[in-house]
């Protein structure tokens, strides 16, 4: 039964026009977190979570954000209710990242938001200059996806679960490899409606921006273990953090190893926090073994704390019949 408890936040892609928003109105630690973004970004970015649309959502200026705000007001009120359950590491996909360490306490809520808001600000300015795009490679192996990429000069962006991958690069070469992907055995390939080519050289401008706003922020040792997007391992110094938050905007997001690694650590019980659902069916995918739950809304909050609170009485339970006691 679980024991260690792993936390997994969602990236840009799982936003929802109305994420966050009962939370706000039935939780005040919630509504406190998005009421400090409105004022530290100086609009109100919770109405565009709130009410939308879609359209402004998803723009990366009010995606990444709001959804770095949903994550940590999802983990506020699971907090609440389901009191400080123990955390045995946390991960988070792409912008998500950033998300796992404000809730390790690598840097405070503020100091992350101004991070995140600069981050999506520059990876937009790098789309706006060049003609990128995105595609997802289903059914293929990891060497046939980097063998198709390496011969039509793009990058791998995520590789999300087995045979889950996705490139990313210039527009036209992206639409190539689309074309012959049957040709590296890979069963299904398909575009993806994004704004550009994240994870790719194409973001070297945004990659070099961050980085010398990376050498201004502090940064704190996380309380638990936080697993970096581009190495698959928990970081620790400031050192190691600052590097692999910089190296993850051009890098290969390698969120497979990244779940495997909390596997490794002895984590057998997931809670994803933001919108979607999607973390949870990519952990699926590889770890039917795997207790895990989504946390979006006020409903999950109160479904995960249940669940929380009754594998923990389920472990002092057995403990106790170990006689190993409850001390």
């Amino acid at each position: 039964m679980p024991e260690k408890n792993a936390l997994l936040f969602a990236g840009q892609g799982a936003q929802t026009v109305g994420m966050g928003r009962d939370l706000a109105g039935e939780f005040p630690v919630a509504a406190d977190l998005f009421r400090e973004a409105d004022e530290i970004l100086g609009r109100k970015l919770s109405g565009i979570a709130w009410n939308g649309p879609i359209e402004e959502l998803t723009k990366t200026l009010n995606c990444q954000p709001a959804l770095y705000v949903h994550g940590l007001a999802c983990l506020a009120a699971l907090r609440e209710i389901g009191g400080n359950f123990p955390v045995g590491g946390a991960a988070g996909l792409s912008l998500g990242e950033i998300t796992a360490h404000a809730a390790a306490g690598t840097f405070d809520f503020a100091t992350g938001l101004k991070l995140v808001q600069l981050r999506a600000q520059f990876m937009e300015e790098a789309c706006a200059a060049t003609l990128g795009g995105m595609a997802a490679m289903i059914g293929g192996m990891e060497n046939d996806v980097r063998r198709l990429a390496a011969d039509e000069d793009v990058d791998v962006a995520n590789i999300n679960a087995p045979g889950q991958i996705v490139i990313t690069g210039e527009l036209a070469k992206v639409e190539a490899a689309v074309g012959v992907a049957k040709e590296y055995g890979i069963g299904r390939a398909m575009m993806l409606n994004v704004a550009g080519a994240y994870h790719s050289r194409l973001m070297e401008s945004a990659y070099e921006k961050l980085g010398a706003v990376l050498e201004h922020v502090p940064i704190q040792p996380p309380r638990f273990p936080v697993i970096s997007n581009v190495t698959g391992m928990e970081v620790a110094t400031p050192v190691e953090i600052r590097r692999t938050l910089q190296d993850q905007v051009t890098g290969t997001v390698r969120w497979l190893d990244c779940t495997e690694r909390l596997v490794d650590l002895g984590c057998d019980f997931f809670i994803e926090l933001g919108p979607g659902g999607v973390l949870a069916g990519l952990l699926r995918r590889s770890r039917k073994d795997m207790g895990v739950i989504s946390v979006s809304d006020a409903e999950s909050v109160r479904k995960c704390a249940k669940a929380l609170l009754t594998t923990a009485l389920r472990a002092v339970k057995t403990r106790v019949s170990r006689g190993g006691g409850i001390g």
